[in-house]
C-alpha cells in the first residue's frame, strides 16, 4: 500500500480508458482497475459497431483494443480487481480504494468508470441471444434491424422513446406491454406519439415468456396475464427496454447518488473531493460510447488539475514555515483587483507572502474554508487559519498585520 497513484480508474470501458489516454499522456502515474478479464466494458461485448465517430465500421472489442493499445503507449498500468470500497484517508487528500481481496490502493485523485449493464429480466433464452437478435440499445443496434419486424419489452419513457426512433429504421414494431390496454408507464406525451405511430402496435397484459431461435432470434413466447395463456409469435429481434443498473453498490455512502447513478458536476467531479465519474454510471441523459469516452477526457483533466491545486496548496500554505496570506479572489471581479495591489504591498511592508486562489478555479479549497465572497483574505500560520476579512477596505486589510 506504499505506493501512491496520481490516479486510480475503477473500469475499463470506454470512459475509463479515455481517461487513461489522458492521465497517461498527462505524464501521470495512471492505474486502471478492472474486475474482469478483458477491458473494453460493454462496448466489447457489442458484435458491429457503426456510430463511433471516424470509425466507419468496426466490433466493439475491435475499438477497444484500440483504446487500451493507446493507454499502453503512454505507460498506464493495468491490474485485475473488484473493488469493494473508497474512502478518503485521513489526510483528507489520498483516496484508498479496496478490493474485494482486501488490496488496498492509494490515489491522489479517482475517477469510477464502473459502467451500468442493462436490466437483465431471466427470461429464457435472453442472455443466450444476447447480440444475436436481442438488443438493449435502439441507438447501437436500430440500423441491423431494417426492414425487419421486432418486439419490444418496456413501456417506460424508454421504451416508447426508443420504439418511435426504431420505426425509422424497422417495417415493425410490437410493444409487449404488462398494464391494461392503452396504460403505460411513460409520460403522455410520449404515450401520444407511440399511439399514432402506424409501425407501432400492441400487445397488452402480457409479458414474454420466451426468446426463441436457432443461431439468431425467429421468436417468441408470449403469456397473457389475464388468462394465462401462451402464444407464439414471429419476430427477427427482441429490444428490452426495462432500466439499466449502475455498478455502484461499492459507492454507498461516500458519494452522492441519484437511483444509484453518480452525481457530477460539468467537471465529471462528484461530492468527494479528488473522485470523479465517467461514462454510463453517471447521471446522465445519453449512454453511448462517443460520451462515455467523451466523459473521460473531461474528468482526466479535473483529475490532473485537481491534484496540481492541491499539491501547490499544500506546499505553498500548509507547509509553510512563515506566515501567509492566502488571498480567495476572481481575476475578472474589480474589487478583487483593486484589492490585490493593495495586498501585494502591504504584505511587501510586514514580509509576508501573498498566495492567490482563484474561487472559479479551485472550488474545493474554497469551499473548504467556506468562503462566502469575494475578495477574502485568510492569514495561515503553520496550516491554520488565524483571522480571515471579508471584502475588505484598505483599513480593515491591517486587522491581519
Amino acid at each position: 500500500m506504499s505506493e501512491v497513484y496520481d490516479v486510480l480508474i475503477i473500469g475499463g470501458g470506454a470512459g475509463g480508458l479515455s481517461a487513461g489516454v489522458y492521465c497517461g499522456r498527462g505524464k501521470m502515474k495512471t492505474l486502471v482497475l478492472e474486475g474482469s478479464a478483458r477491458t473494453g466494458g460493454q462496448c466489447a461485448k457489442t458484435n458491429e459497431l457503426e456510430n463511433y465517430p471516424g470509425i466507419v465500421e468496426s466490433t466493439g472489442p475491435a475499438l477497444m483494443d484500440k483504446f487500451r493499445e493507446h493507454c499502453d503507449k503512454f505507460g498506464v498500468e493495468f491490474q485485475r480487481g473488484m473493488v469493494s470500497g473508497l474512502k478518503m484517508a485521513e489526510d483528507g487528500f489520498t483516496k484508498e480504494v479496496t478490493t474485494k481481496d482486501g488490496t488496498v490502493y492509494q490515489a491522489k485523485s479517482v475517477i469510477v468508470a464502473t459502467g451500468a449493464n442493462p436490466r437483465i429480466l431471466g427470461i429464457k433464452g435472453e442472455r443466450e441471444f444476447t447480440a444475436k437478435g436481442v438488443a438493449y440499445c435502439a441507438t447501437c443496434d436500430a440500423e441491423f434491424f431494417e426492414d425487419l419486424d421486432i418486439i419490444v419489452v418496456g413501456s417506460g419513457n424508454t421504451a416508447v422513446e426508443e420504439s418511435v426512433f426504431l420505426t425509422k429504421f424497422v417495417n415493425s414494431v410490437r410493444m409487449v406491454v404488462l398494464h391494461d390496454e392503452g396504460t403505460m408507464d411513460a409520460d403522455r406525451t410520449a404515450q401520444e406519439q407511440a399511439l399514432a405511430n402506424d409501425k407501432i402496435s400492441f400487445i397488452w397484459n402480457s409479458t414474454v415468456e420466451e426468446i426463441c431461435g436457432d443461431e439468431l432470434v425467429n421468436g417468441v413466447r408470449i403469456k397473457n396475464l389475464k388468462t394465462g395463456e401462451i402464444t407464439e409469435h414471429d419476430t427477427d429481434g427482441v429490444f428490452m427496454f426495462v432500466g439499466t443498473v449502475p455498478n455502484t453498490e461499492f459507492l454507498e455512502g461516500a458519494v452522492e447518488l441519484n437511483r444509484g447513478y453518480i452525481k457530477v458536476d460539468d467537471k465529471m467531479a462528484t461530492s468527494m473531493p479528488g473522485v470523479f465519474g465517467a461514462g454510463d454510471v453517471n447521471d446522465k441523459w445519453l449512454r453511448q460510447v462517443v460520451t462515455a469516452a467523451g466523459d473521460g477526457a473531461v474528468a482526466a483533466v479535473a483529475a490532473e488539475r485537481y491534484i496540481a491545486e492541491e499539491e501547490h496548496w499544500s506546499h505553498s500554505v500548509l507547509e509553510a514555515k512563515e506566515d501567509r496570506l492566502v488571498a480567495f479572489w476572481n481575476p475578472l471581479d474589480k474589487q478583487s483587483l483593486e484589492l490585490m495591489s493593495q495586498l501585494e504591498t502591504q504584505a511587501e511592508e510586514h514580509g509576508l507572502k501573498v498566495v492567490t486562489i482563484d474561487t472559479y478555479k479551485s472550488r474545493n479549497i474554497a469551499d473548504r474554508y467556506e468562503i462566502a465572497s469575494i475578495p477574502t483574505v485568510i492569514r495561515f500560520r503553520e496550516g491554520e487559519a488565524l483571522k480571515r476579512v471579508e471584502t475588505p477596505s484598505a483599513e480593515k486589510l491591517e486587522e491581519l498585520f
